[in-house]
C-alpha cells in the first residue's frame, strides 16, 4: 500500500536527503525525486505530481521552505510535511500559516516519518472528498429552481403574469422557472366533453388518453 504513495523530498543537504530517501524506501514508499531549492521543487512538483512533499524549511536560494510550501499548496493542492531542525516559536508560526499536513522535528525516527505521512495522506484525501462533495452540492443547488409567493393567473385563459408584467402560458412560465417539463393529455371531465362535442358515444376514460 505504501509504495503507491509518491513522495518528493526537498532538502539541500545531500547526505540528509539520501538518508530520508533510504528511510522512506525502507518503509516501502516511492521517492519520486529530490530537490534542493524552491525552483527545483516547484518544477518537480509540476512534472512529477507527488502525493506528499517532505519539505525542509531551510533550503538553498532566496525562497525558503515555508514560502515554497505555500506556493505548492496554492498552485497544486499537494500536502506538505515539514522536516526541520527548527522548532522555535517564530518558525512554527510562519509554518502554521501554510497549513501544513505535518511537522517532523529532526532528528526523527522512521516511525515519526511514517505517522506524519500516513496522517497527511489521509487528511488530504478527506479534504478532497469534502471539497468534491461541496462542489457537487453547489452544482445541484444551482440547477434547482423553485416557485414561491403569489402568482397572478388569468381566470379565463390561465396565463401567468411574470415579474416584468408580461403574460405567459402556464407551461412556458413553469418551464422557465423550474426543472419541470410537460406532456399534454385530457382529464376525465374534458375527455368526456370532447367525445360528446365530437358526436362520439360515451366511453370509459382510458389511462392513455393523451394527445
Amino acid at each position: 500500500m505504501n509504495s503507491a504513495v509518491k513522495i518528493l523530498i526537498v532538502e539541500d543537504e545531500i547526505i540528509v536527503a539520501a538518508d530520508i530517501a533510504r528511510r522512506l524506501s525502507k518503509l516501502n514508499y516511492t521517492v519520486c525525486g529530490i530537490a534542493d531549492s524552491a525552483s527545483k521543487a516547484l518544477n518537480m512538483v509540476e512534472s512529477l505530481r507527488p502525493d506528499v512533499v517532505l519539505m525542509d524549511i531551510q533550503i538553498k536560494g532566496d525562497v525558503d521552505g515555508v514560502e515554497t510550501a505555500l506556493r505548492i499548496r496554492n498552485d497544486f493542492s499537494i500536502p506538505v510535511i515539514f522536516t526541520t531542525a527548527h522548532s522555535d516559536e517564530a518558525t512554527l508560526h510562519r509554518a502554521r500559516i501554510t497549513e501544513p499536513y505535518g511537522y517532523v522535528v529532526k532528528p526523527y525516527q522512521e516511525r515519526d516519518l511514517q505517522i506524519a505521512i500516513e496522517m497527511g495522506v489521509y487528511k488530504h484525501k478527506a479534504e478532497k472528498e469534502r471539497t468534491d462533495l461541496i462542489a457537487e452540492l453547489q452544482q445541484a443547488l444551482a440547477q434547482i429552481k423553485t416557485l414561491s409567493g403569489l402568482l397572478p393567473i388569468c381566470s379565463s385563459c390561465k396565463k401567468i403574469r411574470d415579474d416584468q408584467g408580461y403574460w405567459e402560458k402556464v407551461e412556458l412560465y413553469i418551464t422557465k422557472n423550474t426543472e419541470a417539463t410537460f406532456t399534454h393529455g385530457y382529464c376525465p371531465d374534458c375527455y368526456h366533453s370532447v367525445r360528446e362535442a365530437s358526436g362520439l358515444p360515451p366511453k370509459d376514460y382510458p389511462n392513455a388518453g393523451k394527445k
